[in-house]
């Protein structure tokens, strides 16, 4: 009886540890699942950019609000060429129907260690002069604009014109004396025009057109994450908003026959018109009280003063978007604004046959507020970024010699004038001087109904 009793004890003490250690081990796994399952980076928690079911983002791109990642070096061409990798999406006819703004953010040449060991810098010569770029002499802007590729200075000194790397002119070309035998030399135009001579004499253009060498646009929209467009809002943007349409313009002919669309819109639906234009005032001297305005509208008129490919302002941006207030946008074509806003976040009227059907559509989204609501879902999954038009001017200056020399004798953008405007206002199909037609089938995002 003794031993069986002894033993008896030994079990029930064996059989109690190992019951202890499994429930220790089945609360640490359950305590990480919680754990997993609550712990969302400080950034995200903060702005709220990417719902919890979607991936974690680690670090943000550079050029993001709060951006710590920033580019490593590229590989050589030598080694694409052996190794048939893809050549880096830098160029215009790299890539088509691309602005490439992220990747020539995000080039660093591959011997960029040994370029910054020598202390060479490239040589930029604006020969209008610093104060119409609002930029100083010297490396100033590369470094506080933080470039990953910042071997660059500026100068106006027209005397280094034979010598300088690159030579920029602003909306025209200056004569300028002819560079050294065998310069690699880039003389590059820069403009926000609607329309631009490009010179033979001209190797890269900068304007808000995506054929450009480096293109310049008014605002730029990037995803975090482009698989995840969309997040549900806490917000009923059509809360307390008692008014249709506004709009604020001060010219009242354009080529587009803008205000005339306005005013055939205006007979089917609520339209507010203040400026020159109309009998409503707000004075540009006071903007943000003429925005205060927009927090009782649901709409605004964002057309630009001319139908042109990618022509897009800030109006668009600063007038509506910022505002919590749904664009509705003449100029650029519809693909044109996708390629730079967020999408769903806009309506086209170049999607409808006439301003009636527009207003039609309009009064549906003013009585249906999940429908409105719908228009603001890629609030918090991006930003507008900062395009930082000299960190690429340096780094593209640094690009592979060999590719950069194809682009050396002309630059393969087309003329910044050609085929690039409407010959009508929106009204159904547009054409262009090209004679090709850019209209959509739909609205963008239009709900089935």
């Amino acid at each position: 009886m003794r031993i069986r009793r002894k033993c008896s004890i030994k079990k029930c003490v064996y059989f109690a540890l190992i019951g202890g250690l499994l429930a220790i081990i089945r609360f640490n796994f359950q305590k990480n699942d919680e754990l997993d399952e609550q712990i969302v980076p400080v950034d995200q928690q903060q702005k709220g950019e990417v719902q919890p079911k979607s991936p974690a983002i680690a670090k943000k791109p550079w050029y993001f609000k709060n951006g710590e990642l920033y580019p490593g070096p590229a590989i050589d061409y030598s080694l694409r060429v052996q190794t048939q990798a893809i050549v880096h999406k830098l160029l215009p006819d790299q890539v088509l129907q691309n602005d490439r703004i992220a990747n020539q953010l995000m080039y660093v040449p591959h011997n960029y260690a040994e370029i910054k060991t020598s202390g060479k810098l490239k040589t930029i010569l604006l020969p209008h002069g610093l104060l119409k770029w609002n930029v100083t002499k010297g490396r100033e802007i590369f470094l506080s604009d933080k470039c990953p590729v910042d071997t660059c200075q500026i100068t106006e000194d027209n005397a280094l014109a034979d010598i300088a790397d690159m030579i920029i002119h602003k909306e025209f070309v200056k004569p300028m004396g002819k560079p050294l035998s065998k310069s690699k030399q880039i003389n590059m135009i820069f403009s926000r025009a609607k329309y631009v001579q490009v010179p033979d004499t001209i190797n890269w253009t900068a304007s808000y057109r995506r054929e450009s060498t480096i293109v310049a646009p008014y605002m730029k929209w990037m995803y975090y994450n482009e698989q995840f467009q969309e997040k549900t809002q806490d917000r009923n943007f059509a809360e307390h908003k008692r008014k249709k349409v506004a709009w604020f313009v001060s010219n009242c002919k354009t080529e587009n026959n803008r205000f005339k669309y306005a005013l055939e819109l205006q007979k089917y639906i609520e339209v507010d018109i203040y400026g020159e234009c109309d009998k409503l005032r707000c004075s540009k001297s006071t903007p943000e009280k003429c925005f205060k305005l927009l927090e009782n509208y649901k709409f605004y008129l964002a057309f630009e003063n001319c139908n042109c490919k990618d022509y897009i302002t800030q109006k668009f941006l600063v007038n509506a978007l910022d505002r919590g207030v749904v664009p509705i946008v003449m100029g650029a074509r519809p693909e044109d604004y996708l390629a730079l806003a967020p999408r769903h976040s806009f309506i086209h009227v170049d999607n409808f046959d006439s301003p009636k059907a527009l207003a039609a559509y309009l009064k549906v989204l003013d009585r249906n507020d999940e429908l409105y609501n719908s228009y603001f879902m890629w609030r918090g999954t991006g930003e507008f970024i900062e395009t930082y038009f000299w960190c690429r001017v340096c780094a593209m200056l640094h690009y592979d010699a060999d590719l950069r020399k194809q682009q050396k004798n002309r630059s393969s953008n087309e003329n910044l004038s050609s085929g690039m405007c409407s010959l009508s206002s929106w009204k159904g199909r547009a054409k262009t001087y090209d004679g090709t037609n850019h209209r959509g089938d739909l609205p963008i995002g239009y709900p089935m109904m």
